[in-house]
């Protein structure tokens, strides 16, 4: 069974990724799941302190150490479970009928690709647990899970409006159809009128590449607007969503065109800690 996976932690935004995680949950008639990962490196399941024995080490020194460390392992197990039970309560205020609880000793991406299976989209929040007012900050967790993982995942910033449009950023390559084939085979975005938006110099191969493009939305049942902008990625895009007042951007990981390198670039850092709005990443 196919579910919508919610990440949830100890951030700002978990409420968000809550409330969209329902939405997205009821808006796609798929089953709930409220994922927490415990960070393995921060709260290892065995302590190892082998390492540690050196120059003026004690054992009995090293075994308070590692009692320490399954004290503070047991805590965050236990805060991990009040928060999937907090998390839970706040789904199902928001409408979602139920949702599965899980928690998973690891790291973020590896969690993410064990689910990969039975999942149909992941939400994740855009600012982790080390974010603060003067310092967002978008880990390399995050970053790394948005290169590996091969399902749609929707990254929410910290407060949550029900997303009503969307648009997105096309390349016109043959991977680019692809992700196109897959959205328009996908609930994620039904009944939302979608915007198609390349970025380039305004050519006719590019409106013919558009019009296809177009054609295979058509199933959606919803407005298609086709539109080429020139300039550079991240801004024009910015540009086209806040003059249309988008709700949600769609970008593939795919192709070989400036978007790409825009997605898997350096500029990837740039977009993600200066979103306002949801993303929806394709692989």
């Amino acid at each position: 069974m196919l579910r919508v996976v919610a990440c949830i932690d100890g951030s700002r935004a978990a409420p968000a990724v809550c409330d969209y995680a329902a939405w997205a949950s009821r808006h796609m008639d798929t089953p709930l799941m409220l994922l927490h990962v415990l960070d393995e490196e921060r709260y290892p399941a065995e302590p190892d302190l082998a390492g540690s024995i050196g120059l003026g080490s004690r054992e009995q020194l090293l075994d308070e150490l590692a009692e320490l460390d399954r004290k503070r392992a047991k805590l965050a197990l236990e805060h991990g479970h009040h928060m999937l039970d907090e998390a839970e309560a706040r789904v199902k205020a928001a409408g979602a009928a139920e949702a599965v609880k899980r928690q998973r000793h690891g790291n973020l991406t590896e969690s993410l690709m064990a689910l990969e299976k039975e999942t149909r989209l992941f939400v994740v929040g855009l600012h982790g647990e080390s974010s603060s007012d003067r310092d967002i900050h978008i880990g390399s967790q995050l970053e790394t899970a948005i290169r590996s993982v091969h399902r749609p995942i929707l990254l929410v910033p910290d407060e949550f409006a029900q997303p009503k449009s969307a648009m997105l950023a096309f390349d016109g390559s043959d991977t680019a159809f692809k992700g196109v084939e897959l959205l328009a085979a996908s609930p994620v975005l039904k009944g939302m009128p979608v915007h198609l938006v390349m970025i380039g110099t305004d050519s006719a191969d590019r409106w013919e590449q558009l019009k296809k493009a177009e054609k295979m939305l058509a199933g959606l049942g919803v407005e298609i607007t086709p539109a080429i902008r020139d300039g550079d990625v991240e801004p024009a895009l910015h540009a086209y969503q806040d003059e249309h007042d988008i709700d949600i951007l769609v970008m593939g990981a795919y192709g070989h065109s400036r978007i790409r390198q825009f997605l898997v670039g350096s500029t990837t850092t740039t977009m993600l800690k200066t979103a306002k709005k949801p993303l929806v990443i394709l692989r």
